[in-house]
This record gives C-alpha cells, structure tokens and sequence, in this order.
C-alpha cells in the first residue's frame, strides 16, 4: 500500500502539478501587485475625482454600496495578462517541442467510401482469401453454395 503511495506521489505529473501550483500562485502575486498599483490608479484616473476609484454609489449616505467598476476592470486585466503568459510562456514553447522533437506522423489516408469498401469485400471474397482457416475442397464449397441454393 505505501509502495503504490510512493509512486503516486514520485510520478512525474504530482511534481509538475506541484510547481505549477507554487508558480502560479507567485505569478498571481506579481500581476495583482501591477495591476493594484499601476493599472488601478490609471482607471481611476479615468474615473475622476472620487476617492474610492472608478465606481459609483448607489447610495449617497452609505460606503457599502459603493459599486467599484474599477475592481472589475483591474481583475479582467489580471486574468489577460495571466492567460497571455501561460499561452505565450507554456503553451507556445511546448507545442513547439512537440513539433520538433515529435517523431513525424505518416499522413493519413482518407476513409474508404462504402462503394471502395464493398469492392474491397468483393475482390477478397472472388481470391478467396478472405478466411484464416484452411480452405476447403473446390467440390465441397461448390456442393455446399449449391445445398444452400436449394
């Protein structure tokens, strides 16, 4: 039972998923840290005056209402640049190992139509080659093509 534990855990992809996880989260620190001091200063900016950011409040008289547009604008940004790394970081330079160290695949052929295939069937069956087991007599399977006939 540990035996199976052990290997689960020295398997390749436990690793790989574990750094990911720490590589991601340290990532995510950097861009939140870009976009809480650089991006969201420059949308509220846009936004005007209001000390809170780029939003508005529903109600005047109460802080909690206030609706921050500039919060979403910041976590959509946060999630290009993330997604923008990973393709361009991860997934670009593997695909492109892939390619190039990936033995090269023979092109498939296109799938057959039924009339190719039904032509296929008939040539086999007229040489005859189409069965594994020893091929019987030629009286016996003309006796027994004409004991069906009947």
């Amino acid at each position: 039972m540990f035996r199976g534990f052990k290997d689960f855990l020295l398997r390749g992809n436990v690793v790989e998923l574990a750094v990911a996880v720490v590589v991601g989260a340290a990532f995510t620190s950097i861009v939140t840290a870009f976009t809480d001091h650089i991006v969201n200063p420059l949308v509220a900016a846009v936004g005007g005056d209001n000390d809170m950011g780029f939003g508005f409040r529903l109600l005047s008289s109460n802080d909690a209402t206030f609706i921050d547009l500039g919060a979403v604008i910041s976590a959509g940004i946060n999630f290009f640049i993330i997604a923008g790394v990973v393709y361009f970081v991860l997934i670009v330079p593997v695909n492109a190992a892939k390619a190039r160290f990936a033995p090269e695949k023979e092109p498939e052929d296109e799938p057959l139509s039924e009339t190719d295939l039904l032509i296929q069937i008939r040539d086999l069956l007229e040489k005859g080659s189409y069965t594994t087991a020893p091929a019987e007599p030629a009286a016996s399977a003309e006796a027994s093509v004409t004991s069906r006939e009947r």
